[in-house]
């Protein structure tokens, strides 16, 4: 099933939906994505069915919003053909660090600067190397612990897709450091349209049990980049056991994929160039995320305003760090 999330103007409050061809059944007031999710598959099947029984909505006069406020965020770096171009472009490393191919890097991106379908996203005014990344996120479904990998199949809640947008010129800066990326990314990430739960896409998955599914990205109408799902490193049952080790995930949790390759994102294909081909997104520019059996995620360019200088760093001579 699909589910989404949308504002109810009666009620002055987000409501939980079940979408179907061209309409959306409104699930009862007090669920909410996040409870829907923790309370596990048999709860949600019997809301489900009281929300087939309500009188549907028009899913084209509904004004989606992101379809959860996620728990956390981990977004992967899963396409080695992503991970090759990205470097070129944001430090000018060539090739793969053989790291990578030790297990399913990722970093913790900000949870409170969701956005949902047709939202302005609003870029860092400091930034004019502005980018999207075209992703497929997992939606956790229980907590775990140190979880198997042979076991992860039974924590996925469901899918959704994510935008992982990216102020280049300011991550290539920050990660300088060591650290990141951090003010280059946690601006806005978007997700939606809605949830596409687990059992949906399994015809999808291929024989070594990835998801084989077409996904493309275009700028006003333009498209600039396509590429399949199941071109991952690893599969997401794979990231959830990761994430888990030593650690914990818990129902909420969003999984990001990593952009996908060949044009998933601008950064990628300006690595592979030598030069900023396409363009920089502009404010006002529209951009189209399309994954085959989840849907279209669309939203537009925008520029926040200044925000305030900081004050300058405290520099210590190398003789008074020595005292």
């Amino acid at each position: 099933m699909k589910l989404a999330t949308y504002r109810d103007h009666v009620l002055g409050a987000p409501r939980v939906g079940l979408v179907t061809e061209g309409e959306l059944h409104p699930f009862a007031a007090e669920h909410s994505m996040r409870s829907l999710i923790a309370a596990g598959r048999d709860t949600l099947d019997r809301a489900a069915d009281r929300a087939r029984a309500a009188d549907p909505l028009d899913l084209a006069e509904v004004e989606l919003l992101a379809p959860l406020e996620p728990a956390s965020v981990r977004d992967f770096v899963a396409f080695e053909e992503h991970v090759e171009g990205v470097r070129r472009s944001v430090d000018g490393a060539v090739g793969v660090p053989d790291a990578w191919y030790d297990a399913p890097a990722f970093y913790f991106t900000n949870p409170h600067a969701i956005l949902g379908p047709g939202a302005e996203v609003p870029f860092p005014a400091a930034c004019g190397a502005r980018d999207f990344e075209l992703e497929v996120a997992v939606v956790v479904g229980s907590e775990g612990r140190s979880v198997p990998p042979e076991e992860a199949g039974a924590y996925v809640f469901g899918y959704t897709i994510l935008n992982d947008w990216s102020a280049r010129d300011l991550q290539g800066r920050e990660m300088q450091v060591g650290l990141g990326p951090a003010k280059g990314k946690d601006f806005a990430t978007t997700l939606g349209p809605w949830i596409v739960t687990a059992d949906e896409l399994e015809p999808y998955r291929d024989e070594a049990g990835f998801l084989d599914l077409l996904c493309t990205v275009s700028v006003n109408d333009l498209e600039v980049g396509r590429d399949r799902l199941a071109h991952m490193g690893w599969t997401f049952e794979t990231m959830i056991a990761y994430a888990s080790r030593d650690s914990r995930v818990v129902a909420g949790d969003v999984l990001g994929s990593g952009t996908v390759g060949n044009g998933g994102c601008l950064a990628e294909l300006w690595g592979r160039r030598g030069v900023q081909e396409p363009k920089p997104l502009q404010p006002g520019d529209v951009v189209t995320l399309e994954v085959e059996g989840i849907g279209t995620l669309t939203n537009t360019v925008a520029v926040a305003p200044p925000a305030p200088e900081l004050p300058p760093v405290r520099r210590r001579a190398s003789a008074a760090r020595l005292r």
